[in-house]
Parts: C-alpha cells; structure tokens; sequence
C-alpha cells in the first residue's frame, strides 16, 4: 500500500504510486541532471527529487503521468521532500485514481441539480434556449461534472468546477436582491459558462496538466468561441434571432472574467454584469485560496507555522490562525 503523503513525517521510507507533477530536468553544481518534481496524491503533495538521473529515462518515466516510486522522506528548508531511489511510470486502474487525484468532498449529483435549477430559474426565452443548448450536450455536461477548475491555485480537485461555478451561481443568487439592476439572466448564464472551456483546457486521466488547447488557445478563448455553437442552436429551437447583442454581452463576461488583462483578460469588464461576475469570481477563487493555503482542511506539516509563505496569487503571506477559536 502506498504511503499517504498526509501521513509522512519528514522520517522514514516511502513507496507507492503518485501523480507525477510538473516534471522537469535541474542541474546540480557540479553539472549533472536531477530529476525535480512534485509528487502528488489525493491527501497533498511533496517535493520530489532524484538525484542521479539519466534524461534519456524521461520519456519513459511521464509516459502516463503516474509513477511507481522508492524513496526516502526528509525536511528541507522546512518542506517535505521525498530522495527518489527508483522511479517507473506507472499505468493506474480506476481503483487508483480515486486515491491519487484529489476529489471535491461533495456530492457531484447533487451539486449538478443544484446547477440545472438555477438554469431552469431563468425567465427570458433567449436565456432559457442558450442554457438548454448547453445542458443538452451531454459530453460537455459529463465533463463539466468532473473537471478540475485549476492545476494548483483553487478548486484544484476533481469536481472543483461544477463546485466553483454552483458556489458562484448560489452566491449571485442570493446578492442579485440587493441590486436590482443587474440582470439575473445575464449573470447566471455567464457563471454558469465563464469557465466551462477548462473541460478543454485541463486533462484529469493522468494527473492535472495542460492539454494542447489548453496551451495553444486556454479556456477563455475556448469559451468565446462555443458561445457562437450555441447561440446557433438557441436560434433553432427559437425559430427565431436572438436579441441584439445578447450574445456579444456573454462573450464579454467569457472573456473578461478574469478582471485584468495582466492576469488573463482578453477584455476589461466593461458591462455591470460582467464587473459583477469578475468580482465574484475573483472573491470565490481568492477566498477558496487563502483557505486551501492557510487552514487546509487535511494533514500538513507546513500548518505550525503563524504564517505561510508569501503567495504568489494574492501577492502576501498568510495568518493562519483564528483567533476566536482554541488553539
């Protein structure tokens, strides 16, 4: 049985099978090539490194993005790193994959109904008709239920984008009182989309990584561009256009979710709507983050320190404490 990342104390010997992450090729001081890595299952993840390496082993050892691996635990500079003795790639059964690929702690079915009734809640027929066009593809759909919502920073996990869009959707819901003059329809549909290109964005079956789409046109783009399918589907079943710049509205929101143009946005939000779900974004992502990082709800080791260390997407370090409770 493979040794729970949770579980290791910075003492004793490791073995088992982890997601392999972010693979690269180091060069000690002497010159020679070492092997750095994350090694990752579903409890954390721990720094890895091999340090008598062959780079002609590297095709052979990401092959499928799982490794079988011995080693030895140790502390450096306060971090968990595992001294790799032996690595092979290794092929997981479904059985496996629950175990090394975090998972959200909820309920996929129960989140995905959730998410559909809000989408029936809508009341415009333009509305209605674009997010059936969605709802009845049902491979996006399948995938969407699974999809991690990122590689590292928040919602890491499988399900973290259908926990992240439902949490949005549920937060607009219950904001949308106090300002009357957005419009619900607009808004609900743009959460429920605004990230729904990562489905192409991200793989899962061999760790979390960048697919080729991902990498060459990323999910904002992604998501602009399955806008105008459906679109042509809402209009069908419609028999009818949509209104004038309904569609270009939702683009916008895809587009300028991500609030600056230095930290992804093709555009500015430049409609109360979208500014409303660019912030609401950013207030999920950065508080699902600061949580993650600074009271993980699993085993860590970094979690005795006062703080954490300085956090590259909310630009600080982390007070881990809560004061009102018993430490």
């Amino acid at each position: 049985m493979s040794t729970k990342v949770c579980d290791m104390t910075g003492q004793g010997f490791v073995h088992g099978v982890y997601a392999l992450v972010n693979p690269q090729v180091g060069t000690t001081r002497n010159g020679d090539p070492f092997l750095k890595c994350l090694l990752r299952d579903a409890t954390g993840e721990a720094i890895g490194r091999l340090w008598r390496f062959d780079t002609a082993t590297m095709p052979d050892i990401t092959a499928t993005g799982f490794v079988n691996i011995e080693g030895e635990q140790e502390m450096y500079q306060d971090k968990l790193q595992i001294k790799i003795r032996e690595i092979f790639s290794h092929e997981p059964t479904k059985d496996e994959l629950v175990d090394l690929l975090p998972s959200s702690d909820k309920n996929i079915d129960e989140m995905f109904a959730e998410v559909t009734a809000l989408l029936h809640s809508l009341t415009h027929p333009a509305a209605k008709a674009i997010a059936d066009a969605y709802l009845d593809d049902q491979d996006l759909m399948d995938k969407m239920r699974v999809a991690p919502a990122a590689m590292q920073i928040h919602h890491a996990w499988i399900g973290g984008l259908l926990e992240h869009t439902l949490q949005l959707m549920k937060l607009a819901d219950a904001m949308l009182p106090h300002y009357p003059r957005l419009n619900r329809d607009v808004i609900l549909i743009g959460l429920f989309i605004h990230d729904l290109g990562k489905t192409e964005e991200l793989r899962w079956d061999r760790g979390f990584e960048y697919t080729r789409e991902g990498n060459l046109i990323g999910h904002i783009a992604r998501g602009a561009m399955w806008l105008e399918e459906k679109a042509k589907v809402a209009e069908e079943s419609l028999d009818e256009p949509l209104p004038d710049g309904f569609l270009t509205v939702l683009q916008h929101i895809v587009l300028s979710h991500h609030g600056l143009l230095e930290h992804g946005a093709a555009k500015l939000p430049s409609t109360p709507e979208a500014i409303f779900v660019s912030q609401l974004d950013n207030l999920d992502a950065h508080t699902q983050t600061a949580l993650d990082l600074a009271r993980p709800t699993q085993g860590s080791l970094a979690g005795n320190e006062a703080f954490t260390e300085r956090i590259w997407s909310l630009n600080t370090k982390l007070y881990r404490r809560d004061p009102l409770l018993s430490q």
